[in-house]
């Protein structure tokens, strides 16, 4: 197997890590490619003000996960935890031990290569790895690339590989970091990693949480859920400001309300527990145990306390995993748009988006009948939210 270990201080990792690291795993045909962020980097001091090394690795996580290839690209804190300086040398020499019988490629910038015979124990390095070095600009192809791979051939045994990148993200570390303390550079990062750089302030961003324009916002809420969310979340978004639309409810509180309704979708139980502990929210004998039916209560209470979201966002994301009697317009629009958003696939999802343009009260009937029917099918009890929310509408239609 080949595995490509893709290491620096990645402060913050942005768009052209994640490029080269694409285009790595595809010219070298690695199976996995693991990102390894530096505790304590030996070759430069990092600027004062920088994130923690924990900070960092879950940026990396954050920007790894975007690139949705689960089980080949995966990041490591092995540097992280390592005490003292984060020398390569001793990183190969564990990842050899933990995978004898793999191949492992080094990848590495245009400055770190043509230095590398100063890192410590170079020779070690060119025995456990073959090394790959990203070429910036096609002078970087040049002769000072060809003579440094020639030398580390011959004075190491090195087995050396040039990758000319074929689209060049025009900005530095150095440059992106000034550009974040000035409010400016979301478009060199993935957004959940300038979501998290906003919800920590990092970089001097000192953006006020309570006052995100859109994009911001929906920054924020998907760093703090898997990738593999992201399209849901903002599919629940759009369709909710389209059904806003369509009935005449409050767009910016739809939008706002869709973005944010799973922004706690993947908190452990015990993190729910603590959020509904802090804020004071009361829970029954069924939400006590499911970090399903809590995610909507606690995303209500980060988006009000957090966020600083007005009261009718708040109840409408509070609402939309089991629904209740007597819903406000908003309220059925959000918990409609997250049954039946583009991405939703299952038997009667196209009867239920058509009826949603027709009649709400009668889509909301559909859409709460549907879910206690796949709740019995899957032998899941039904919260009483739930089938209050389906008496309320036979009743209210019935009248």
């Amino acid at each position: 197997m080949k595995i490509g270990v893709y290491g620096g201080t990645f402060n913050p990792p942005h768009l052209g890590h994640l490029i080269s690291a694409r285009f790595a795993m595809e010219a070298l045909g690695l199976d996995r490619l693991i990102f390894m962020p530096a505790g304590d980097p030996p070759h430069k001091e990092l600027p004062q003000g920088s994130p923690t090394a924990r900070e960092r690795l879950a940026m990396v996580e954050l920007a790894a996960d975007s690139m949705l290839l689960p089980g080949r690209v995966e990041v490591s804190d092995m540097e992280v935890r390592r005490e003292g300086k984060s020398y390569t040398a001793d990183t190969l020499s564990e990842l050899h031990e933990q995978y004898p019988q793999d191949e492992l490629f080094l990848l590495v910038g245009t400055d770190m290569f043509l230095t590398l015979q100063n890192w410590k124990k170079p020779e070690v390095i060119c025995e456990l790895a073959h090394l790959t070095a990203f070429a910036r600009t096609q002078a970087d192809t040049g002769e000072r690339l060809e003579m440094q791979g020639k030398y580390l051939s011959e004075t190491y045994g090195a087995r050396c590989t040039i990758l000319q990148l074929p689209q060049i993200t025009p900005v530095s570390s150095t440059q992106l970091r000034q550009r974040l303390e000035r409010g400016e550079g979301r478009e060199y990062l993935v957004p959940g990693v300038y979501g998290y750089i906003l919800r920590g302030g990092l970089y001097g961003s000192g953006a006020d949480l309570k006052s995100l324009d859109h994009e911001d916002l929906t920054a924020c809420s998907l760093s703090m859920v898997y990738a593999k969310r992201h399209a849901h979340i903002l599919g629940v978004a759009q369709t909710a400001v389209e059904l806003a639309r369509r009935w005449g409810a409050d767009e910016e509180l739809a939008f706002r309300a869709g973005v944010l309704h799973d922004c706690t979708k993947y908190l452990s139980l015990e993190e729910h527990l603590d959020i509904c502990e802090r804020y004071g929210l009361a829970l029954d004998e069924m939400e006590v145990g499911s970090a399903k039916l809590l995610h909507a209560k606690t995303g209500a209470a980060l988006a009000k306390h957090l966020y600083g979201q007005p009261e009718e966002v708040c109840r409408a994301i509070y609402w939309h995993t089991t629904g209740k009697a007597d819903m406000t317009k908003l309220e059925k629009i959000i918990y409609l748009a997250d049954y039946m958003e583009p991405n939703r696939k299952f038997d009667g999802v196209e009867d239920l988006r058509r009826l949603c343009g027709e009649d709400l009260d009668g889509a909301l009937l559909l859409g709460v009948r549907m879910s206690i029917e796949d709740l019995n099918e899957r032998g899941v009890p039904i919260h009483k939210n739930t089938q209050a929310a389906m008496d309320w509408v036979l009743e209210h239609r019935k009248g």
